[in-house]
């Protein structure tokens, strides 16, 4: 028996990298997983690619009418939902000096308010001593020049975990934030530039300080999501759990 057999999932922003790897997890525990995800091609790539248990909703988490229409969809195939996890983020470089507006509605959009309303239009259809999962990221930590919108909005998804938690205690559900180190996902790619020369130098900069020595993997972070998903957290809540490589810990 797999750990999330009979369950249902949300998994958003998971076309590619964390969300997807996770999604995959999911289903091969048994889980039925819902994906989201703004482009059409690749969400119905991630959906071939893991095969049954699987449905793709079209949708980008900053428009609340796109989170409602998903929320439908499983309302509409009889389902209720066990576990969230709210994977969806941006992040582009936006130094001090050069923030402009559209830079900020961007990162609130997608890493704030998505985030809220991913969970707050979940929880009609929530069971009891369900699970939460908010991506977060040790960024929030290390203070990266040039990505100060990023980091502070990734922030918040640490605050939502602990007021989350308090809030939603007396139905038993729980809330927990990971914060992924350097992961050799599509994100990274696009954030550090990696393929131009600087890019790479970068990227490997960043490996050169994870005590593991190497770059984590999606499916790294997918078997802690999987963890905080199952029971066998079941008195885990609340927290903020590292998937760094020890890049912010030692």
């Amino acid at each position: 028996m797999g750990q999330l057999d009979g369950k249902t999932a949300v998994v958003t922003g998971g076309s590619t990298g964390i969300g997807f790897a996770s999604a995959r997890r999911f289903v091969e525990e048994g889980a039925h997983v819902y994906l989201t995800g703004r482009r059409q091609e690749r969400l119905d790539a991630a959906v071939a690619s893991i095969g049954e248990r699987t449905t793709g909703v079209r949708g980008d988490v900053a428009d609340p009418a796109d989170v409602d229409r998903l929320y439908e969809r499983i309302a509409a195939d009889g389902r209720r939902v066990d576990v969230v996890f709210a994977n969806a983020g941006v992040g582009e470089p936006a130094p001090l000096a050069q923030i402009t507006e559209e830079n900020i509605d961007f990162h609130l959009g997608v890493n704030v308010k998505g985030t809220i309303f991913t969970v707050q239009k979940a929880l009609p259809l929530l069971n009891d001593h369900a699970s939460v999962i908010l991506s977060a990221s040790i960024w929030t930590i290390e203070g990266p020049e040039g990505f100060s919108l990023y980091a502070a909005t990734k922030t918040a998804a640490r605050s939502f975990a602990r007021t989350w938690a308090n809030e939603l205690k007396d139905r038993g559900i729980r809330v927990n934030a990971i914060s992924p180190g350097t992961i050799d996902t599509p994100g990274l790619d696009g954030a550090v530039g990696v393929h131009t020369g600087q890019g790479r130098q970068t990227k490997e900069f960043l490996v050169s300080r994870i005590p593991l020595g190497r770059i984590g993997t999606p499916e790294d972070v997918a078997d802690v999501v999987l963890f905080l998903a199952s029971e066998q957290s079941r008195f885990v809540t609340g927290i903020e759990l590292f998937v760094d490589g020890g890049a912010v810990q030692v």
